[in-house]
């Protein structure tokens, strides 16, 4: 069982939820998909037990010895990325055109690194999979697959994987929910919440993925939180929990703690019922 933790846009506690929610599951592998900012093995203590490189790139490498310098590989390139039988690698975008037409075969492919992989052992609970980009490389959906496939692992038919997605609509985040059991999409109460939850719903829609909502921050514009509910509503997808505004969540970051260990915490509380409404309707 896979429940994947997504949101239309950044900073709307995605990352701090899908934390509380692998506390809770207690058993639970964790998948950080978020692979621009990876911050769930923050919260753990622990030793990275695998590690090997990916390769997510490819880019054009001219071999001197055979180039003639005819000028075919740079009448070709689009992207302006071949000048002088000299490749600049931050402008190719790897298609191979060059290759194709180059009359002595001195242009080919290289892969390029764009991240390492790691498996975290956690010395409190469990094991992350996650991933450490390249200065300048971009998140793909490969590297997300690949991230999944290694919980999966871990992970039996009894136990649940927890996967950290990517905010957006774009294709890591793609790659985090098709074939995932679950998602659960965390919003807040704002204009830019709402218009970004209605794209990344129509998306999991498209993929027909059980859907569930959490509002967060829900109190700090209740108005707008009626409104995403009656959205919500209307469009079939289950409102799972609303969060309140809590400043132990701050906290929690700067203390590196899951604030479900916070038990004066109203965010804690909140978390809890939603965990309860979605386990119930996942039949975990």
């Amino acid at each position: 069982m896979e429940l994947t933790v997504i949101s239309g846009k950044g900073g709307t506690g995605k990352t701090t939820i899908a934390l509380a929610l692998s506390e809770l599951a207690e058993e639970a592998v964790k998948a950080d998909c978020d692979v621009d900012a990876p911050n769930l093995y923050l919260f753990y203590g622990g030793k990275d037990i695998e590690k090997e490189p990916f390769f997510g790139e490819k880019t054009a490498v001219v071999d001197r010895r055979l180039c003639t310098n005819c000028g075919e590989c740079e009448r070709v390139c689009r992207f302006d990325a071949i000048k002088g039988g000299t490749v600049n690698a931050f402008k190719c975008e790897g298609c191979g055109a060059c290759t194709l037409v180059c009359p002595r075969e001195a242009v080919s492919l290289k892969e390029v690194k764009t991240a390492d992989v790691f498996i975290t052992q956690t010395s409190k609970k469990g094991i992350i999979s996650r991933a450490r980009m390249e200065i300048g490389s971009e998140g793909s959906g490969i590297l997300i697959t690949r991230l999944r496939k290694n919980a999966k692992r871990y992970a039996d038919e009894n136990t649940l994987i927890i996967s950290d997605g990517s905010p957006g609509i774009g294709c890591p985040v793609i790659s985090s929910i098709t074939g995932s059991d679950a998602v659960l999409i965390v919003t807040e109460p704002t204009q830019s919440g709402l218009e970004d939850l209605k794209r990344v719903m129509e998306l999991c829609r498209h993929f027909g993925v059980l859907t569930f909502v959490c509002i967060n921050k829900y109190d700090i514009n209740e108005n707008k939180a009626v409104e995403i509910e009656n959205y919500c509503r209307e469009n079939d997808f289950c409102l799972a929990g609303r969060i309140p505004y809590d400043d132990l969540v701050m906290k929690s970051i700067n203390e590196l703690k899951p604030i479900v260990h916070y038990e004066n915490s109203k965010a804690n509380h909140a978390i809890r019922q939603m965990w309860n409404n979605i386990s119930k309707s996942i039949k975990l």
